[in-house]
């Protein structure tokens, strides 16, 4: 019903577009003195970012901020349109990692090469590794990251030190730590694993078990035995009643005291802060306890300028004064459950106390965070989004569902224009 929905919304806004005025698009003018930037950030998030630029306007720069936050489907419509029409593009946009490739392809997003010489601090290594190096396409920068928000997993510390108590100790937890525990907690009514978002579940266990989406960076190469391990995996815990049943909200059995482990994004900290109970916040579910070949799923929201006749150099200077200072106020940021690609986030004292700081503290952590930069990487994300929980719960075949995932993603790629 979701999709749905987004799909209808998508509709309308195509249809009504032409009626919105420069008002109502938050346009982009050459000659105003402001800057119109969107982002997604319509949940609590939102109120950070917004915090975030009335901080940056205090410092009376030239180009001030105009935060213009709208929902993730309808901006993402909407830019195609207005970048299309050349009318109404937005100075600056927040857009996920994933994403960048296409609008690379699709010649949609202007170069910051030209403007970064004045900005020094903007720059590799001031930056976590993994964000940053999805900007980089054709050996010009495209994109600079927000963040990297990262898909891990929440525990239960009473029932984690009733269950299965050395766990822990490492800061990883195992597939077969999740089984012991739940093989003992099944009779006192306490499920171990929550089956939550299947796309990052799968990813990270994709990614561990050598998974890769494309061999030639078109083709996709999902229906493999790297997929078929990935979901069996989950598929075997649900057999098992090692997870949730379906029709179970782990979010609710979690704070309920019923759940031990509930993998989650690290976004998700605000939203369990009136927990009962003392919880942690660990890495994702790994195979091994090996830290090296630990993966922890994730994306960046990433800075990118859309084409626009309307943007002077100026203002596209304006634009990256904002960046830059961004890179060094934060912490905001962080205080919405997010990590800030910035290093200096890390100096900070009270991003230390933070639940999520322990990504970015540990090299071996940082090197942890996988983003998959496959340019059709949302046809995948939309297909085990739709797919993926049927799976798990025995629903739909394995060896059907990756067939038919296969076949979607290769009739999606086929009609795909950009860069033929």
């Amino acid at each position: 019903m979701r999709k749905l929905g987004l799909l209808f919304m998508s509709i309308v806004l195509v249809v009504t577009l032409s009626a919105c005025g420069s008002n109502a698009s938050g346009s982009s003018s050459g000659s105003s003195k402001e800057i119109v930037f969107w982002n997604p950030f319509t949940g609590p998030d939102g109120t950070n970012m917004q915090k975030m630029v009335d901080e940056y306007n205090k410092t009376n720069p030239e180009y001030k901020i105009k935060n213009i936050s709208l929902k993730e489907g309808e901006m993402y419509t909407k830019i195609q349109t207005v970048v299309n029409s050349g009318k109404n593009v937005p100075d600056l946009m927040i857009v996920h990692a994933e994403r960048i490739k296409q609008y690379v392809d699709n010649e949609m997003l202007t170069s910051y090469d030209e403007y970064l010489s004045d900005y020094p601090e903007i720059k590799e290594e001031n930056y976590i590794q993994e964000a940053w190096k999805i900007g980089d396409l054709n050996g010009s920068r495209y994109s600079i990251p927000l963040d990297i928000h990262s898909f891990v997993m929440y525990y239960n510390k009473d029932l984690v030190e009733k269950y299965v108590p050395e766990a822990l100790d490492d800061n990883i937890v195992t597939f077969d730590e999740i089984k012991a525990a739940g093989e003992k907690s099944q009779k006192d009514g306490i499920t171990s694993l929550g089956v939550t978002w299947v796309k990052p579940n799968i990813f990270s266990l994709y990614a561990q078990n050598g998974g890769e989406l494309t061999e030639n960076g078109t083709d996709p190469t999902f229906n493999n035995d790297q997929s078929k391990a990935s979901f069996q995996q989950w598929i075997d815990l649900y057999d098992s009643h090692i997870t949730n049943k379906d029709g179970e909200d782990p979010a609710q059995l979690f704070l309920q005291e019923k759940l031990i482990f509930y993998p989650e994004g690290i976004w998700m900290n605000n939203n369990l802060k009136d927990a009962k109970f003392e919880y942690g916040l660990t890495n994702a579910p790994q195979l091994t306890d090996d830290k090296s070949k630990m993966v922890n799923w994730s994306s960046s929201h990433q800075f990118v300028m859309f084409n626009s006749k309307d943007r002077s150099d100026e203002k596209a200077k304006g634009v990256v004064d904002f960046i830059d200072w961004v890179r060094d106020n934060s912490l905001e940021w962080a205080k919405a459950g997010q990590n800030p690609a910035s290093l200096k986030i890390i100096k900070e004292p009270e991003y230390q106390k933070m639940a999520q700081s322990f990504l970015l503290n540990d090299p071996e952590e940082q090197a942890s965070l996988k983003i998959f930069d496959y340019k059709y990487n949302g046809y995948v994300s939309e297909e085990l989004d739709a797919k993926g929980i049927d799976i798990i719960f025995g629903k739909t075949p394995l060896d059907q569902a990756l067939a038919d995932i296969q076949k979607t993603l290769e009739d999606k790629i086929a009609k795909d224009t950009s860069n033929k």
